[in-house]
């Protein structure tokens, strides 16, 4: 008798961007509104990030709402319609609920149940991580069209007194849906962790210590010096790795989108890449603020709306952070 043999999916051999879409947080938050609880300057904290002013959510205003309006913004622009989707991926931490997951409550939403949905949690490098799934669950035949969505409320988790990195932190979420490609879209991810760092970035308590009495509400912090060498030295190789992966130099790129973690980063990158004049690169994080996940495809919706020149020019995207972890991939615009 002979062994019956498994079918296996294949897809298509490439993949791209079709669309993006955007939402911020309804109130822009100045620094003049932070600098009491934790004794600094407007000029103190323009100098250390950039940040002039930070898009935040009000308090009635949850992650997965961001999350929703991102998505049908990108659904719309991308021509696919809602029940095509078969995959849905957020890339956060701010979802409220450990379960469900605040992408399958998305993708019902916006029209795509019965698709497959899951939230992943890699934090800054969260997006460029559910671009890499996405892009090879489709070649591998797993899905056919996927919205990927990074999405934070990080004003939930903030404690205004703390100077680490409460006055850097914003709420947004950034979309894209991403398909069937004739050419390369989305190049290979060059990604990874690092785990000895890991108090590096991380909250200062657990939900159990807050459920015992033990401890406050958990909130974010950082190691900013460990955290800025770590970004500028080590994502800089990761950076030129990725473009080495995709068979390209800096000179080939149209854009640079890194993680909108801190303007003196941004640049300390541009030196260390040796990134030509002709690349634009996306500054978001002066009037958006750090938003985790969602920073890269919010960056990227705002660099194409300014400069629609770039539509079908290669991008360098990276994105790094509490892990510690890192992902980069070069796509094309869509």
């Amino acid at each position: 008798m002979t062994k019956p043999t498994l079918q296996q999916s294949r897809g298509p051999a490439f993949t791209r961007i079709y669309s993006l879409g955007a939402a911020r947080g309804e109130h822009a938050v100045p620094n003049s509104d932070l600098i009491g609880p934790i004794n600094s300057s407007d000029e103190w904290i323009q100098q250390r990030t950039g940040i002039i002013t930070r898009a935040r959510a009000g308090a009635d205003v949850p992650a997965v709402d961001l999350a929703t309006d991102a998505a049908r913004e990108a659904i719309e622009r991308s021509g696919v319609a809602p029940e095509a989707i078969d995959l849905v991926i957020i890339a956060t931490i701010s979802n409220v609920r450990q379960t469900p997951s605040m992408a399958a409550v998305v993708a019902d939403r916006v029209g795509a149940n019965p698709a497959a949905a899951y939230d992943t949690n890699a934090a800054c490098a969260g997006y460029a991580y559910a671009v890499a799934q996405a892009d090879a669950l489709i070649r591998a035949g797993a899905a056919t069209y996927a919205l990927v969505i990074g999405a934070e409320k990080l004003s939930d988790v903030v404690d205004p007194t703390d100077r680490s990195i409460s006055f850097l932190l914003g709420d947004g979420a950034g979309a894209v849906v991403i398909g069937p490609s004739d050419t390369p879209g989305i190049a290979p991810t060059v990604w990874g962790s690092d785990g000895s760092k890991a108090d590096a970035v991380s909250m200062n308590h657990t939900l159990t210590e807050f459920r015992d009495g033990t401890a406050e509400w958990p909130t974010l912090r950082q190691e900013g010096q460990t955290v800025f060498r770590w970004a500028v030295w080590d994502m800089a190789k990761v950076a030129k790795q990725a473009l080495e992966a995709a068979g390209v130099t800096s000179d080939d790129l149209a854009a640079f989108i890194p993680h909108q973690a801190n303007m003196r980063i941004i640049d300390e990158f541009a030196k260390q890449l040796k990134l030509p004049e002709s690349v634009v690169i996306a500054r978001d994080i002066a009037t958006t603020g750090n938003t985790s996940a969602a920073s890269i495809p919010l960056a990227t919706h705002r660099l194409l709306e300014e400069h629609p020149e770039l539509s079908g020019g290669l991008a360098l995207q990276i994105g790094f952070g509490a892990g510690l972890v890192f992902g980069a991939q070069v796509v094309v615009l869509p």
